[in-house]
């Protein structure tokens, strides 16, 4: 389309197009994140089937949070060339298209090939689909419309575990990859069918200097608080799994999934550090999440399982909170720093991304060597180094309101 052809009307709610665009996207977020995290209750059951060490199972989670990391950084300029709608439909498809794949693996080495694969699909999703919604959704109603998506992605990362714990216990892993690749099958239908052409897609007309966002000290510690806690974050998830199936809690894959429900207070303790930073700033909130993350790390040294659940009800809440506030926070930033805002996202998922895979696949390494305290040392390490850049965040120069 040319450059120069007059914008159309935003969707509304209401809008037939909207509607289809909000169920594309919620179906998209959802087959997106259920695929990326599906492993990772599998862990245990990947190390039976395989014969390989629970560090070497994590790979299977580490890979493809790396692949995607990486792609990040390139999809976002391709939807430039190809645009968002078709980089989007492509995305899920190929995603659950590797995962189906990933089912039938004959070999360790090709089931982590399919797995970074996928991970380097998926980076089409996340990538563009804020760009899109601020392109074809009225700016009254930006903030619903991504409620929208976001509910899918929280949706889909909880789910994927959940599901692909309970169908493990029926039949097996290959069964429950296979029944996720299922839903994400359904789901890229829905998109292609469902998602509206771009109508106000504009090709970049001017290059922006990436190095505002690279050079101003806010910006970069909040890339290392987004690797750190995420870092931590998947560290302790990846961990629980080998716990919970071992002495003397002996649960299934299905009933150990079941703590993924906690990812419920997640979207809690999002919601509530972003009402709270508006109210008393951004610098204030962030160091406060940091605090409840080590406090739930701390109670999942307990014995009882109760409290471990609690435990790490107290981390996914404050770790939510801490990315929910510093990811709104990059842009912001950006803004005011005179670079451009979706090079500083496209950067901070990269950290986040880069985060999870090399930290969270340290889990497995920790857990061999000192079983849940390694675990528990890793991501408080992890989560003091976050609490130590939320600090410094204090004194760096405020540049808008936070």
């Amino acid at each position: 389309m040319h450059k120069s052809a007059a914008l159309e009307p935003g969707y509304l709610p209401g809008d037939p197009e909207y509607r289809r665009l909000s169920i594309a996207l919620f179906a998209a977020g959802l087959a997106t994140f259920a695929l990326l995290y599906s492993t990772q209750p599998l862990l245990p059951e990947l190390v039976d089937a395989f014969h390989v060490s629970p560090s070497q199972s994590a790979f299977t989670v580490s890979l493809a949070t790396l692949g995607l990391g990486i792609a990040l950084l390139i999809a976002g300029p391709a939807s430039e060339v190809i645009g968002r709608t078709t980089l989007m439909r492509w995305s899920v498809a190929a995603t659950s298209g590797f995962a189906l794949l990933s089912a039938v693996a004959p070999t360790w080495r090709t089931l982590l090939l399919l797995r970074g694969l996928q991970g380097v699909a998926m980076a089409g999703l996340p990538a563009v689909a804020m760009a899109y919604l601020r392109e074809e959704v009225h700016t009254d109603s930006h903030a619903r419309a991504s409620g929208l998506y976001i509910a899918g992605t929280a949706v889909g990362g909880m789910a994927g575990r959940l599901i692909a714990g309970g169908l493990a216990d029926i039949a097996g892993w290959r069964f429950a990859v296979g029944g996720i690749a299922m839903v994400g099958v359904v789901c890229a239908a829905l998109v292609w069918l469902l998602l509206p052409a771009s109508r106000n897609f504009r090709r970049s007309s001017g290059r922006v200097s990436i190095w505002p966002v690279l050079r101003d000290p806010a910006l970069l510690a909040l890339y290392g608080i987004a690797a750190t806690a995420v870092g931590a974050f998947v560290a302790v998830y990846n961990g629980a799994v080998f716990r919970l199936s071992g002495a003397p809690y002996h649960l299934s894959a299905g009933a150990a999934g079941l703590v993924f429900c906690v990812y419920l207070l997640g979207s809690a303790g999002s919601a509530t550090a972003g009402s709270l930073a508006d109210r008393y700033g951004r610098r204030a909130v962030v160091p406060v999440g940091c605090l409840i993350t080590l406090a739930g790390v701390a109670v999942t040294l307990a014995a009882p399982l109760p409290l471990i659940v609690l435990g790490l009800a107290l981390m996914t809440a404050g770790f939510f909170a801490v990315h929910g506030v510093a990811s709104g926070w990059v842009p912001a930033r950006a803004h005011a720093s005179g670079g451009g805002t979706g090079q500083a996202s496209s950067m901070y998922l990269f950290s986040f991304y880069l985060g999870s895979s090399v930290f969270g696949g340290l889990a497995g390494t920790a857990w061999s060597r000192a079983g849940w305290s390694g675990v528990a040392l890793e991501a408080g390490v992890l989560f003091l180094a976050t609490l130590v850049l939320a600090v410094l965040l204090k004194n760096v120069p405020s540049r808008v309101r936070n």
